[in-house]
């Protein structure tokens, strides 16, 4: 049974950063896709960030150049570092296996979820 755990979120001042962390147990992630996506009160869960399994990263456009996913496969862990947090990045942020080797930033093609964790922003 797969499972993922995220941590790593908190509460930051605008300007700030923060890495979360997304440990998977049940399956090897080297062969799989893994997506960040992020949720805010009374919003939809948002597309942030996609890797390949060979570690090509994909962002949704007001993240990029500020956020960058990564991957650890030898520890089954993806990583978001957030850098120059602002107030609108606050959300639950959840990490997501696709059955896949390519990602994809729509959440229904992502077969398994992690609880979340929580990023507030403050301005």
């Amino acid at each position: 049974q797969v499972q993922l755990v995220e941590s790593g979120g908190g509460l930051v001042q605008a300007g700030g950063s923060l890495t979360l962390s997304c440990a998977a147990s049940g399956r090897t992630l080297s062969r799989n896709a893994m997506g960040w996506f992020r949720q805010a009160p009374g919003k939809e869960r948002e597309f942030v960030a996609t890797i390949n399994w060979f570690g090509s990263g994909t962002y949704i456009d007001s993240v990029k150049g500020r956020f960058t996913i990564s991957r650890d496969n030898g520890k089954n862990t993806v990583y978001l570092q957030m850098n120059s947090l602002k107030p609108e990045d606050t959300a639950v942020y959840y990490c997501g296996l696709k059955e896949s080797m390519y990602g994809s930033d729509d959440p229904y093609e992502y077969a398994y979820w992690g609880q979340g964790t929580q990023v507030t922003v403050s301005s």
